[in-house]
Formats: C-alpha cells, structure tokens, sequence
C-alpha cells in the first residue's frame, strides 16, 4: 500500500472528524438503506428508489420535492434534506419521518398526509407508538403523550427535580440505551423512574458566564449511595399508571425490559449491587407482581445482561442470551422458564441478533466464529442448530434483515477492501452489488498497515495488534514509536476492518515520521469470560502486562529505535497511558493521557463496582490500581489533559494525580479544554490533536 511522494499529505483537517475537509476521507455509501417488506430501499439523488433484489434494476418511488409539494400544500414547512424515513411494514405506500416539529406519515402515492403529530424542540426521548398514532416523549423529569390531534397527555406525575422518567437509567451499563418501552400493540407504556435523592450533588463548574456557574450532577461513586428505579405501566386505555412491585434492596438494577407478545407480562432482568446474581423475571401488568423467577445466573466475578429477551410469535418461547458457558450464546427458553436448548456455542461470540424469518424457522446473527476479528453473518436453523455462513468469511459486516427473512443487506468492509453493499439472498446465498465504495485515500501518501498477532503476557491467548508504518518507509532508519492504547471492558480498537480500524490521528502520526501500533490485551471484548475478566478486582495490571509485550515486541524490530517510544490514549486509555509510564519507565518514555481515571474510587457506581468491587471490599486492589498512590514512580515526559466540564471521569481524577505528584517531587504537564465534556468534539478536535502531535514532536521524536 506504499505510494509515491508526489501524492497528496494528510492534514488535520483532513483526518479528524471536526476538520474542514473531514467528508474528503469519507468512504462512499449507500444512504437510507433499508426494507419495505421485502423491497430494497435507499436514497439516491434526493429521491428514494426501491432496487430489484434479483437484477440490481433500480424504480423510483418518490422524491424531495414530491414530498415538499405535500407538505407546502398542507402548508407546513418543507425540508432541506430527507430526514430519517421509515417504511413500517405492511403499508404499501407510507412513509413516516420526523423533524424537530413535526411527525408525519404520508402516502407518497396518494401525495397526502396521513398522520400528523405536531411536536417541539423541548420533547426529549421521543417513543413512537407501534401503531404509530402516538408518540411518548419526556419533558423536564415527567413522561407525555401527544397524539395526532394534539392532546398532550402527562403521563407521570414527579415535582421533585431529582426523580426523572422516561431517561435511561444505571448510567447507561447493560445496555441501557433508552428509558421508554411500548408494548407490541401500543396499549401500554413501561418507563424507567429514577430516584436520585440519596445521591450526592456532584460539582461541574462552568466558565462561559461572567461568574463561574456550579451545575452539579448526579455522580454515585464506587461503594457510595446508588439512586434507586422503578417501573411505571401506563395503561393508555384507562388511562391508569401504576409500578412494579419490584421490592427491596432498592439499589438494584433493573435491565433489558420486554414485553410479552400479548402484552400481559413484563420481562425484567435484575442484578444484585454486587452484580453477581441476575434474574429474569416476570410480572404482571395488570397487578404489578411477580408471576416467576424464570432464569437464575450467578458468577463469582460479574453477570452483565445486556441483551432483552426476544420472543417468538409463532410459539410462547423467547430466546435469552447468555455467557454461562464462557461465551455469549444463544438459548431457546419455553416462556415459563423452562429451558427448550441451547441454539448456538462454540469457542466464539454472538454480537447481535438481526432478527427471524416470518416462519420462526431461522435466526440471523452476526458472530465473531471465523475470528475475534471478523464479524460475519450466519444462519442459524432454529430446530437443528446448524449454521450457515450467509456473508464473506473475512471483515466487519452489518446487515440488515428483510421482512421475511429471504434477504439481508449486508454492508462490510476488510483490511484492503474499502466497503461494499451487497443483497444477499439467504436460501440460494445469490448476491447482487449495490456499491463498491473507491478507496478514500487513494490521492494521498497512505502508510503501509497491516493487522498481526502476539501471544499475551501469560501465554494463553493471540492478541491482534494494528501497525501503522511511517510515510514512505525505509526498513534501514530507525524510527519513533507511539503506542495508542485503550485497553477497558467492552472494548475492541483492532478489527479486520477498513485498515483494520484505523484512527485518521495515525495517518497524520505516519506522515510526521512515526510507527503507531495498538493492541487488544485481556479484559477487551470477544474473546470469552476469561478473556475478557481476567482484569477483575486488578485493573490495569494484566492489560499493563500485555502492552508491555508489545512494546518489548516493537523494541525487537530493527526499524523501531528502542528508546523513542510512547504511549497515548482517552479516558480508560488515558488511565493506561500513565499507568504504562509508572509501571514500565524502562519501556515507555513519553505519554498523553485524556482524560484519566486515576483513581477507581472516583469512578461511577455501576462500571467502578462490576470490574473492581467496593473500596471497603477490595482495598488491596483499589491501591494497586491508582494511579495517585504510585505517583512518585513517574521519569517519563507526561502530559495530561482532561476537558473541564468532564462528567464522565470527573475533574478529581487528574487534579488528584497532580496533587500527589507535587507531593513526591515528579512533574507531569497539565492542559485543559474549557467547555468540553469527557471528549473534545468538533473544531476543537484539531487544536487537541495538534497539541498531542507537538508533545511528541518536542519530547519523543528530538531526543
């Protein structure tokens, strides 16, 4: 992949997503790709057209202005771009989309409006109704209803600022990512309500008024006071609310809610404080009790539900996803919690769930079973367990399922295969192509990257690494390092992937003369319990291990000058970057640390607890993990930047560590980003990686 000296070089602004000339790197796609039925939609030219799955032939269906003309005759505003249309299934002609002020479903054919919905920029965490006549939404810390004559409906009822519904809640572990739950035929409402009055205020200080404003947030600390949720069933028939009696401790956590198909049950995952006990379990709507304790799971380490149940329409079962056996697989539950099988396992991983075919007869899903690298598309027969590779054995895919299930698109990119889109047929595997992007980088001096492996610390385990080599690279000099590491739960920087997961600050780092290498070590995500929880109650200590197998790898390599290395990495990266400094000083010789935890006493309740237990619980591995007690060991060059405004790893963490580090007489440099939460975004992006790039320019690469 070298190219010559005469193309293009990088800037800034090219590779960072907040730079001017961002959209230059971007690879082409396939906009609005979707299903109508089984009709392959996308958006091409301001016009959507539906594709013919067998020829590829391309039909038009609407476009921008058709759908402005309907709009202004009804006189509401017209739209500058499409917005996020969907065609709900069973509906021959409508689409549905939605403005800050407006939902609509039109009939493009009709060229009338069908619903309209209005609505305002304050309807926060909108929920459309499976009928799509209504919409839930929060406003302030109350859930509402708005319908398509306008009648807004409050539907809970809270006057205390420190209770909220309809947000998510847990700080968004398990897989929390909304707080509104519709049930399958839009007659009930589940929500989360969170208590969070026995939290402490936490203090974020804002310098953009005159006088700095304290706006305080909620931020339970590791072993400290966690708010406490509930339930809500909005009954929209009778207009009823009610709660689940979910009873005491309070400070559980309540997970992955799903509704019965026939709307009588509440599925509802529960974890201990300690986060080693989960039960699924099931209550009735109607009366807001138990009916069963359905599936038990204890681990000495953590359980982590992540995943709903998802229910079968044909037959009461619901399929549950589990790690039990060391892997997250999948299990076909009868729906009093009788276990029917297990449908799929195997050294590997299940990362998603794209859905069934309309027979139940088959499940897709997308799975790491080629490699940890490769996210590959199966199906998996529902009655035998047997699988069958639906996408390329090689790459990163998405995809998505058509109504019936014949088809899927399927979207993917590798390491030296820029991204293609293709309908793939799922009985006959026919495949017809929608794109195949050019390469991005083609009028630029692209480094070489290739994707390899290392054994871990103790052995055990091949752990994939990307390395980046400089600009027109010469094998006889020798050349400065920098390591870019993350290293925390839940994570994966190295993929088979476009460049195999490249970051655009790595280009930039090439072209300046550098080799950037990061690796995956133990405790990310993938690779199976052990894998993934040999970290708990330590981190930072075997990940440290690994990364340190890395650098003594690079120091090995005769184009890697082994006294110009660095490290650099955000948030848990950050915290790994000076945790390498620390540990390894013979190995590491500069670092840039965004915003570090630095202590995991600080850190928030749900995450903290999950990898590291309570301070009064395991104070031996607190102490080993902190970057504060061990600030006397810092020799390398350090710079840390933290962003002001940071509610994510607070303030505390970094101003703590210098504290200490006055203390012990060592001098790490310090710069802070006003305004920014936990990671500086748009325009700001180029002067944070401008200023990371000097640092290593003036400390890694003169010496």
């Amino acid at each position: 992949m070298s190219l010559s000296a005469q193309k293009k070089p990088f800037t800034l602004d090219d590779v960072m997503s907040g730079g001017k000339n961002a959209g230059n790197l971007r690879m082409e796609s396939v906009l609005q790709l979707g299903w109508w039925g089984d009709r392959c939609v996308q958006e091409i030219g301001k016009s959507f057209v539906t594709t013919d799955v067998r020829s590829g032939a391309n039909k038009h269906l609407f476009s921008l202005g058709d759908i402005n003309n309907v709009l202004v005759a009804a006189k509401k505003d017209s739209l500058k771009g499409f917005p996020q249309v969907k065609f709900p299934n069973g509906a021959e002609t409508i689409i549905q989309f939605q403005t800050n002020r407006d939902f609509f479903q039109l009939d493009w054919k009709k060229k009338k409006i069908v619903c309209h919905i209005p609505l305002d920029d304050t309807y926060k965490n909108r929920s459309i109704s499976p009928t799509a006549q209504k919409i839930a939404f929060t406003k302030g810390k109350n859930v509402y209803l708005i319908d398509e004559k306008g009648i807004v409906t409050q539907v809970s009822q809270e006057t205390n600022p420190e209770i909220t519904c309809g947000t998510a809640v847990h700080r968004n572990e398990f897989g929390i990512d909304k707080g509104i739950f519709w049930s399958p035929k839009g007659n009930y409402l589940a929500f989360y309500r969170m208590d969070e009055t026995m939290v402490g205020n936490y203090p974020i200080v804002d310098i953009s008024t005159r006088e700095a404003e304290v706006k305080p947030v909620k931020y339970p600390m590791a072993g400290m006071a966690s708010h406490h949720v509930t339930i809500g069933i909005y009954d929209l028939q009778n207009n009823r609310l009610s709660y689940l009696q979910t009873g005491e401790p309070l400070d559980r956590y309540f997970t992955n809610l799903s509704w019965t198909t026939d709307e009588e049950l509440l599925f509802v995952a529960e974890l201990n404080r300690d986060q080693t006990d989960c039960c699924l379990k099931s209550y009735d709507i109607q009366t807001g009790k138990v009916v069963k304790e359905l599936i038990n799971e204890h681990s000495d380490t953590y359980v982590e539900p992540e995943y709903p149940a998802l229910f079968l329409k044909q037959t009461p079962k619901f399929i549950w996803q589990s790690v039990r056996d060391g892997y997250n697989h999948l299990y076909l539950y009868h729906r009093d919690g009788t276990l029917d099988k297990q449908l799929t396992s195997g050294q590997w991983t299940v990362i998603d769930i794209l859905g069934m075919d309309e027979k139940e007869k088959n499940i897709y899903i997308v799975s790491t079973e080629n490699s940890p690298v490769d996210k590959t598309i199966w199906k998996v027969d529902i009655k035998s367990g047997k699988r069958t590779l639906l996408s390329t054995p090689e790459g990163v895919h998405n995809a998505i399922l058509s109504e019936s299930g014949n088809y899927i698109t399927d979207t993917y990119t590798a390491i030296h295969t820029p991204r293609i889109t293709e309908v793939i047929q799922t009985n006959t595997l026919q495949k017809i192509k929608l794109l195949t992007s050019s390469d991005p980088l083609t009028e630029f001096n692209t480094p070489d990257i290739t994707l390899g492996t290392l054994k871990s610390a103790d052995g055990k385990y091949d752990l994939y690494y990307r390395m980046v080599k400089p600009v027109n690279f010469d094998p006889k000099k020798k050349y400065p390092t920098v390591v870019y590491v993350y290293g925390g739960p839940k994570s994966q920087m190295v993929n088979n992937s476009w460049l195999a997961n490249y970051r655009g600050w790595e280009l930039y780092m090439a072209q300046k003369g550098y080799v950037i290498f990061c690796m995956d070590g133990r405790g990310t995500s993938y690779r199976g319990i052990q894998f993934e929880q040999a970290t708990h109650k330590h981190l930072g200590v075997c990940e440290a291990e690994d990364q340190a197998v890395g650098a003594r790898y690079l120091q090995s390599l005769p184009f890697v000058d082994d006294d110009r290395l660095g490290v650099h990495g955000w948030s848990y990266g950050g915290f790994m970057t000076i945790n390498l400094l620390l540990r390894y000083p013979d190995l590491f010789k500069v670092g840039v640390a965004g915003g570090p935890v630095c202590d995991w006493k600080y850190y928030e309740v749900m995450y903290g607890e999950r990898y590291m237990s309570t301070p009064e619980k395991n104070p031996d591995g607190y102490k080993n993990s902190s970057l504060i007690e061990n600030a006397g060991k810092l020799k390398g060059r350090l710079l840390i930047i933290h962003d002001d405004m940071d509610d994510t790893v607070v303030l505390q963490h970094s101003i703590g560590f210098l504290k200490a580090c006055v203390k012990a007489n060592t001098y790490p440099d310090y710069f802070i980003y006003p305004g920014h939460p936990h990671n500086v975004s748009g325009p700001d992006q180029i002067h944070l990686h401008e200023k990371i790039t000097r640092y290593f320019e003036d400390f890694l690469k003169q010496q």
